[in-house]
């Protein structure tokens, strides 16, 4: 599984309708995320006709036609993350229509052509499964679990016994079944092998 490295746009033009293709990396499928992300867009292409959308977060999916034919915009462009195992991207493709109709087979090319084409411009980093967990030890083991570890260390907290809060890969947990731990999430996290 990957997800973009950058944020990533490109524009053409198709039977003079303009489709401009944004590609984000999101750490959450939050709702509201997503509305603020959405509303930055049309801020920055205001009157498009259209402002289709489809993101992958973990194990959340969710695609709009906005107004388009159903099925001919969001459904196309979420398979095409979904072919590139992508995960944790969103994708919205703006649309200012030309006056020239595409039909629906027309518009299914349209848009998995406009975001197939923006992924090639993309850098790539890989995710694996992993958790954000809460592990406490004693002093006298912080040399061991920072070596355990290998520097993945979000948040420290020195009172009677240490605590840190640290992304971990999921086949690593194991590691730490000697010491305190409690996951606090699941997520997906950049490949730091």
């Amino acid at each position: 599984m990957k997800t973009v490295k950058n944020d990533v746009s490109d524009e053409m033009v198709i039977k003079n309708s303009r489709f401009i293709t944004v590609i984000k990396n999101i750490n959450s499928a939050n709702k509201e995320d997503i509305e603020i992300i959405l509303e930055n867009v049309k801020r920055q292409y205001p009157k498009a006709t259209h402002y289709c959308y489809a993101y992958i977060c973990n194990d959340e999916k969710k695609c709009s036609d906005d107004n388009e034919p159903s099925g001919t915009a969001g459904f196309p462009m979420l398979n095409v993350l979904e072919k590139e195992c992508l995960s944790n991207v969103i994708v919205i493709v703006v649309r200012y229509f030309g006056g020239i109709k595409l039909g629906a087979g027309g518009l299914v090319r349209a848009y998995t052509k406009a975001v197939t084409e923006t992924l090639k411009k993309a850098f790539f980093i890989e995710l694996v499964l992993g958790y954000k967990i809460k592990l406490q030890f004693s002093y006298n083991n912080q040399k061991q679990v920072d070596y355990l570890l290998g520097g993945k260390i979000l948040e420290k907290d020195y009172s009677q016994d240490i605590t840190y809060i640290v992304l971990i890969k999921k086949e690593d947990l194991e590691k730490f079944y000697d010491y305190s731990y409690e996951i606090l999430e699941e997520l997906y996290i950049e490949d730091y092998s």
